[in-house]
This record gives structure tokens, C-alpha cells and sequence, in this order.
């Protein structure tokens, strides 16, 4: 069960990887995010995919580029990694009592 979470965590990770990347060399072609993300072709194809799906960036002519939501995204994102870091401890707390 938890290693299906370990994946999730894993791919979630990946994803913000390329939000970041894309905000920082905004427009950016799928071959550079690969170049600069030190990733296969396919992984990043991926998580665009995943990405432009959920809004967070949208095609270009010129390669991604990231949308407000992600942007707003990125300023909560400490926040609300620390409300899940507060579940997961909570669950270890419950477990350990």
C-alpha cells in the first residue's frame, strides 16, 4: 500500500521539477526541459501532458510556458507541503500510541 504512495510521491516530485523548470526558461521546448531536467524524452512528454491537463502550463509555438495557476501554485506550495507532512506525522502518531 505505501509503496504505491512512494510512487505517487515520486511522480508528483517529477512533475514540480518541470513546473520549475518551465517557470524559470519559460518558453521552453520539450527537448531542453529533457536537457536540463537530466530526464528521458518520454518522462517529460508525460508530465507535460499531466501538467497542461490540469492547467497548470499550456503549449506555445515557441514550447511550454506556465499558467497562473501554476505560478499561484508554486507561492502556496511550502505550505501546503507542511499540511501533508501533518497528515503523514498525525498518521504516525496514531500508530506509535
Amino acid at each position: 500500500m505505501l509503496d504505491k504512495l512512494q510512487q505517487e510521491i515520486d511522480l508528483i516530485g517529477r512533475h514540480l521539477e518541470v513546473i520549475r523548470v518551465v517557470v524559470a526558461h519559460q518558453p521552453i521546448g520539450i527537448m531542453k526541459l529533457a536537457d536540463l531536467l537530466d530526464l528521458p524524452y518520454h518522462r517529460v512528454r508525460y508530465s507535460l501532458r499531466v501538467l497542461e491537463q490540469g492547467g497548470y502550463i499550456r503549449a506555445s509555438p515557441a514550447g511550454a510556458v506556465a499558467t497562473p495557476r501554476a505560478e499561484e501554485m508554486l507561492v502556496h506550495l511550502d505550505e501546503n507541503i507542511d499540511t501533508l507532512i501533518a497528515a503523514l506525522e498525525a498518521m504516525k502518531s496514531e500508530h506509535t500510541q
